[in-house]
């Protein structure tokens, strides 16, 4: 078989669709570079099932050696809080988004945009830190959460990588998404579309390659945390009460470009009209109601909570919930063995006729481990 489609077999049993784009990194070593010294089966849209690839969660306090000191809100702005109604908007919605709920959260500071490349080189440069991706997989680990007697990939698979999206010369079938998705080695925040590209004059731009513990590590020692899962909603509907987007109810394709999104016929052609083809640098397109950036499209973001495909029924309750901290243990019908975060905003990736992971309400899920080119984070700070 196939090394690359029996990867995708073995260790992809589900995938973010999305999108991909044209411009490719150029080759200027840059001051982020400095981060690398002394190292050696279904057609969901944008969701991603990669089950745990490695032994055990990032130990923060082990590998961060120093945190960032500072109770500023640079870059940050405040979100008073509120109560609100959470959930499914429109038709699109799926069945996680039900019920609808009245949800209460109290105010906090949010990053304006996603972290940026140059943040998180200055993360890097502090603490030493290593990614997931810049990581080999550990296939103990892995055979856990697979069939029994599943056999062990090839040892040139089972090597650091990250998923790239590799755009088809031609229309695919939807429901093979290893037609646009490659396991590709050298993959990682340095280097997102493989080796011989970098980030180089990409300082602005979003990182990606993140995995879950990735995030949390940053957070720690920038002195901040992922949102919840309800704090990410309420802020990325910016004071409007039961709207689709971040900007109101406008269709995504009509009127001014409000976001970086897929647009034309996914996953073999993007008409670019938004302007990019991969990710955008952030703030590239205006913020919603709180001044926060890209709340919809560029790259999907990571929230604190757990996964559940059932938590909104878990909590609705006439008098609402106040400060919900995502459901106690993580479940997905789809891979029921593989504990997983949920990730909001969607992508450069999404389109709205395929995805429509741009709503402030969608839900996605992915592991913790997982890593790949259209999946970042922001950061958010208590009082």
């Amino acid at each position: 078989m196939n090394p690359i489609k029996y990867l995708f077999s073995v260790i992809l049993l589900g995938l973010m669709l999305g999108q991909l784009a044209a411009q490719m990194p150029n080759a200027n070593n840059i001051n982020i570079d400095t981060a690398t010294k002394g190292k050696s089966k279904k057609a969901i849209c944008c969701e991603s099932n990669l089950p745990k690839r490695f032994g055990g969660t990032t130990s923060v306090t082990a590998t961060v050696s120093e945190k960032n000191k500072s109770t500023g809100h640079n870059g940050m702005v405040w979100v008073p809080g509120g109560t609100f109604m959470m959930g499914g908007d429109n038709k699109q919605a799926s069945a996680d988004e039900y019920p609808k709920h009245k949800v209460t959260v109290k105010g906090y500071w949010m990053d304006a945009t996603e972290v940026t490349n140059e943040q998180f080189a200055a993360f890097v440069n502090a603490t030493q830190y290593v990614t997931v991706a810049e990581k080999k997989p550990d296939w103990n680990e892995i055979k856990k959460q697979l069939p029994p007697n599943t056999p062990k990939p090839d040892d040139s698979i089972l090597v650091a990588a990250s998923l790239v999206f590799r755009q088809p010369k031609e229309a695919v079938a939807l429901n093979d998404y290893s037609q646009w998705w490659d396991w590709k080695p050298g993959a990682d925040w340095k280097h997102p579309h493989g080796p011989g590209s970098d980030i180089g004059g990409k300082e602005k731009y979003p990182v990606v390659h993140i995995a879950w513990t990735d995030a949390v590590a940053y957070c720690k020692w920038a002195g901040k945390r992922l949102p919840t899962e309800a704090e990410w909603e309420f802020a990325a509907r910016g004071g409007l009460e039961n709207n689709i987007y971040p900007w109101g109810n406008e269709p995504v394709n009509e009127g001014k470009q409000k976001a970086n999104y897929w647009q034309g016929q996914f996953p073999n052609k993007n008409t670019v009209e938004d302007g990019f083809f991969y990710s955008a640098p952030v703030g590239s397109f205006a913020p919603n109601g709180y001044g926060l950036y890209d709340m919809a499209g560029n790259v999907w973001e990571w929230t604190a909570d757990l996964y559940n495909n059932t938590y909104y029924d878990s909590i609705n309750k006439p008098s609402g919930i106040i400060n919900p901290q995502g459901p106690p243990t993580s479940y997905d019908p789809d891979e029921p063995t593989i504990p997983k975060r949920t990730i909001r905003g969607g992508s450069f990736l999404c389109n709205d006729s395929y995805c429509s992971g741009f709503r402030v309400a969608r839900r996605m899920k992915t592991s913790e481990d997982s890593g790949m080119e259209h999946l970042g984070f922001r950061c958010i700070q208590d009082k």
